[in-house]
């Protein structure tokens, strides 16, 4: 008589409860997977969405809950394994396995690294304050949100997204906000210069001070930062300091573990690693974009939710998606930022719309065709710059520049 022998469950472990991680195993569920899944995070809450702790979340306009990425129920419904509070301290390619601070051990058959990234901080004399601060999770949030208020002084080394954004909370809550950058302008390695200089005059008028060109020499404060001192002697008190300068990625675990790693755990088109059965997906991987025959590693959740839909894919044996050409968005005030595209070897800009009007579009265009569309309150022309990039249609700047011309028969 012949019995036949069970098969046992594939075993996947996802190592990071980020944007990612989360958005990965409810990819597999919803493709079909049926094996085990173990999901590892290193903070008490389940995986939520990051971009309003800068903005809702500092204003108190939304909950923990309202914040999940998924509802609290699907964890347990989709037979999801949720391991919070918990790190991971090595893996063990060879077992195939993770070894956890707790001293367990979690045999995997695929393992999907989506550790993300750590906000960098700056090697300056009293950084370590306990009101020096770095916005990155939730944590941060909320310990940012505490020294925000009517009357507080919030000094902002950072000029990119993160700082602007807080900026802006920090003036709705009433606080004196001052940024600091060394660059010359604003954004100067993600936006052009129309954009740069018109954030910047937007948040003059609402209030919010600028030292650019500007190098830190230190902070100043006994036990706490009491303010920032630059070279030139110019001196910004403050209560608190947001440090927002960027972030690297987590490839320690990785790294360790014999992965091959470059400015980002390095993986091809499909998110594997240099290790078989190992993937890495969102913020932490670089991988080839086709679309500019070079490897990049993009911090945003679009890219993150794409990376995750080709992994579950790979996983399920399904037919992946094409790649999406990257997008991106900050909320500053009532405007909207959205940026489609990245200016690789751009050689013409063109701007569309009035930028005194706080409505208008900037595309970066290489031998006639729109590389990159950075739109301010402008979803029309966003979402046609971004079908424009993915054509690849020949345009002239004047064709462009004119209002006259509808965007439909642009994208036509």
């Amino acid at each position: 008589m012949n019995l036949e022998i069970p098969e046992t469950p594939r075993r996947i472990v996802v190592v990071g409860g980020g944007h990612g991680g989360g958005a990965v195993v409810g990819f597999l569920r919803q493709y079909g997977f049926a094996g085990t899944i173990t999901l590892i995070g290193e903070e008490p809450v389940a995986p939520y969405h990051r971009p309003p702790l800068s903005k809702a979340w500092l204003k108190g306009d939304v909950t923990v809950d309202g914040l999940a990425l998924k509802p609290g129920p699907f964890y347990s419904e989709q037979n999801v394994e949720l391991r919070l509070c918990v790190r991971v301290e090595s893996i063990d390619p060879a077992a195939r396995c993770v070894a956890l601070a707790t001293g367990e051990r979690l045999p995997y058959d695929e393992l999907i690294l989506a550790t993300g990234a750590y906000p960098r901080t700056l090697p300056l004399p009293g950084a370590g304050h306990h009101n020096v601060m770095t916005l990155r999770n939730l944590a941060d949030a909320e310990k940012l949100r505490g020294a925000l208020g009517p009357g507080k002084r919030l000094a902002i080394i950072g000029g990119g997204y993160v700082g602007l954004e807080c900026a802006a909370t920090a003036r709705a809550l009433g606080a004196e906000v001052v940024v600091i950058e060394k660059a010359p302008r604003l954004l100067e390695r993600v936006a052009s210069v129309p954009i740069s200089a018109f954030l910047q005059r937007y948040h003059e008028r609402h209030g919010v001070g600028f030292a650019l060109a500007a190098n830190i020499e230190a902070i100043e404060g006994t036990d706490r930062a009491e303010a920032v001192r630059l070279a030139d002697g110019r001196r910004f008190p403050c209560d608190a300091l947001l440090i927002g300068v960027g972030a690297a990625p987590a490839i320690a675990l990785a790294a360790a573990a014999g992965i091959a790693c470059n400015d980002g755990i390095t993986v091809d088109d499909d998110c594997r690693t240099s290790v078989p059965h190992v993937f890495a997906l969102g913020d932490v991987a670089k991988r080839p974009h086709p679309l500019y025959q070079r490897a990049l590693r993009l911090e945003s959740v679009p890219s993150s939710m794409e990376q995750a839909k080709r992994v579950a894919a790979v996983i399920t044996g399904r037919e992946p998606a094409h790649a999406e050409v990257p997008w991106f968005w900050s909320d500053q005030y009532d405007l909207k930022l959205q940026i489609a595209g990245l200016p690789f070897d751009a050689d013409e800009l063109v701007v569309r719309g009035d930028p005194e009007a706080d409505k208008f579009a900037v595309f970066h265009l290489r031998d006639g065709r729109v590389v990159t569309v950075e739109a301010i309150s402008a979803p029309p022309e966003f979402f046609a710059g971004k079908k424009l990039i993915a054509s690849g249609k020949v345009l002239t700047a004047a064709q462009l520049a004119d209002l006259a011309v509808p965007l439909t028969e642009l994208i036509a």
